[in-house]
């Protein structure tokens, strides 16, 4: 695509920006503090409603700290010209969300944030709000990806079915398959006292998002242990890493994504980062046993997460081809064969 003209930078693409099955989209050079979250909506750009809506433009090139509580938009060195049958979707990165940092891709005319159309040709923008820690980025950084598409990928709840009987998706046998998605369910189990999870500390100091294993833990982190009932009671409008009872294993021809939370099911939300890697959980790409790590938030009121509880559903895609390299030793991956795991930032 970037041979092509399909993809364009305004900066040269570094080594390890192409994932298996997705892009990393860099920062540009200066960002935009904005009143508010918005849409473009039809027949407007992105640019005329920064002139609308921006507070303050600042340089990035030096880096800058994004505080907690506001939204910026930042446009971005990747600009797509698509073929009429290609589309994409964006999520943030997994260290993006393990961060608890809000992103959502935009584009001219958009009227759905994280969707490009097939045949969009324009810039790209993220919207980045920090929730829990405020962060110092800069030109360069990467919060998100891409994922491109053509046809219909997505596998079927039969195709699913029999997927897991031949590959072992998650390490559950039985697994409860449903609307062509196969559940994650958290996991609360095991001896009381011992570690279930993480919440997120408030009014800590700023983490890098380029810098890995530089912050001590225990300042930004409070351990959450488990109880003997099994069960987790989430604080409205506080941050937890949780992690899945299952093992989760995506074949090298295939990829996943986490679908959006049922809010039928209960007021809170699952896993900001929604990718999921050809290679990943794979044996042969050291991956066996790879859990996913749940980025967890209760809205509005308290609500109790049981061990078991779904919380979750992963759709798998066929890939178009087999990818030169999968996600795990052939990239240094960080979340290879992880279980309840931060983000790298942190020691």
């Amino acid at each position: 695509m970037f041979e092509a003209g399909a993809l364009s930078a305004r900066r040269p693409r570094e080594s390890d920006q192409i994932q298996p099955a997705s892009l990393d989209l860099r920062l540009g050079p200066v960002a935009y503090r904005v009143r508010a979250s918005f849409l473009p909506g039809r027949d407007h750009s992105v640019a005329a409603k920064l002139d609308r809506f921006s507070l303050h433009e600042f340089s990035l090139s030096g880096g800058a700290v994004l505080e907690t509580g506001c939204v910026y938009v930042v446009p971005l060195l990747e600009r797509l010209a698509l073929p009429a049958h290609v589309r994409a979707t964006a999520n943030p990165k997994s260290s993006t969300g393990r961060l608890d940092i809000f992103t959502r891709v935009l584009t001219d005319n958009a009227q759905e944030f994280d969707k490009v159309p097939a045949g969009y040709d324009g810039p790209l923008y993220l919207e980045i709000s920090p929730r829990t820690f405020p962060i110092l980025v800069r030109e360069g950084s990467r919060l998100s990806q891409i994922r491109f598409r053509c046809g219909e990928p997505a596998l079927s709840a039969a195709d699913l079915a029999a997927l897991h009987r031949s590959a072992g998706l998650t390490s559950e046998a039985d697994a409860n398959i449903s609307g062509a998605g196969i559940a994650l369910s958290i996991d609360l189990a095991g001896e009381p006292g011992t570690l279930v999870g993480y919440r997120g500390k408030r009014h800590t100091g700023l983490v890098d998002v380029d810098r890995r294993a530089a912050y001590p833990l225990a300042d930004y982190w409070e351990p959450m242990l488990r109880g003997g009932a099994g069960e987790l009671v989430l604080d409205p409008d506080e941050f937890y890493i949780l992690v899945s009872k299952e093992a989760v294993h995506v074949p090298p021809d295939h990829a996943a994504e986490m679908t959006p939370f049922d809010p039928l099911v209960g007021e809170f939300r699952v896993h900001y980062a929604g990718f999921f890697d050809p290679g990943f959980g794979h044996s042969a790409a050291g991956g066996s046993g790879s859990r996913a790590v749940l980025e967890v938030r209760s809205h509005d009121v308290p609500f109790i997460l049981e061990d078991g509880q779904i919380v979750g559903r992963l759709v798998y895609e066929r890939m178009a081809e087999l990818p030169d390299r999968l996600y795990g030793a052939d990239l240094s991956s960080n979340y290879q064969a992880q279980g309840l795991k931060l983000s790298k930032h942190f020691v």
